[in-house]
């Protein structure tokens, strides 16, 4: 039975919020929200093989990596979840029944059956609600000093789901508000040979998804969500790679917004 006074995260694991380039002066923030295939020790494996936790399904295979060399390039400061979307899917509404599956793809995780309420809860309050509260922090810091903000939401995608493969390299998603994401859209379409989605094989919407609609959108900033395809990402040239693509579309987009506004 889950003690509602006990800790999920032991004092010597790490917190919720990873972050780099603290400090950087673009107008870029940069979030990553399945960073991470780390599970509590509390919660063991959740069932699962090491083999299952190695997949797309505990989290987004060579988005970190991909969101530091982007940061790099622009200056950029990122801040990234630490603990695998098992565990609680961050970018995920807490009010959706996929907050915490119980099937990924179609990979039972008998560690999230079955939950009491203290278990939910813990999750929530120790991994949840301090990456997004980090978030807002850095948002309304960046408000306070005048900074203009731009949000770009990493995520890297499986190259197979359900038995079908994706022949897209990338997509670029977005919810209610286009103007960046197209921007951002337009840039990467430039290399023809690529195949670059638009708002698929997801797309963002308030009942699912919970960083773009509540940071970005609820602020009014611009924004976009790239995923790019994991198995591209497997090999530090294929990261190069991206990262030369991300930063030369990102750059291209915020001056072409520039230009935009009234």
């Amino acid at each position: 039975m889950w003690d509602s006074n006990q800790r999920l995260l032991a004092a010597d694991e790490p917190p919720a919020v990873i972050e780099s380039g603290q400090g950087g002066s673009s107008s870029f923030l940069i979030v990553v929200d399945h960073a991470s295939r780390r599970i509590p020790r509390r919660l063991g494996n959740l069932g699962l093989t090491a083999e299952q936790l190695e997949r797309h399904i505990a989290w987004g295979i060579g988005c970190l990596a991909l969101a530091k060399e982007v940061a790099r390039a622009l200056d950029a400061h990122v801040v990234a979840q630490s603990y695998s979307r098992l565990v609680i899917d961050c970018n995920r509404n807490p009010a959706a029944p996929t907050s915490i599956p119980q099937v990924s793809e179609s990979v039972e995780i008998p560690g999230n059956v079955g939950l009491a309420p203290a278990e939910v809860a813990a999750r929530h309050a120790e991994i949840f609600d301090p990456y997004h509260e980090r978030i807002r922090q850095l948002l309304d810091g960046r408000l306070a000093a005048g900074r203009p903000t731009i949000v770009v939401s990493q995520h890297s995608m499986t190259n197979v789901f359900m038995g079908r493969r994706r022949e897209m390299h990338a997509a670029v998603l977005y919810n209610r508000d286009r103007r960046f994401a197209g921007l951002v859209l337009d840039a990467l379409r430039r290399e023809r040979e690529l195949i670059v989605a638009d708002n698929e094989p997801y797309f963002l919407s308030d009942e699912t998804d919970y960083t773009i609609p509540h940071h970005a959108e609820a602020r009014r900033l611009p924004h976009v969500e790239i995923e790019v395809r994991q198995d591209l990402l497997c090999e530090e040239q294929g990261t190069r790679a991206w990262t030369a693509r991300i930063v030369a579309g990102l750059r291209a987009a915020e001056q072409a917004f520039a230009r935009s506004a009234p």
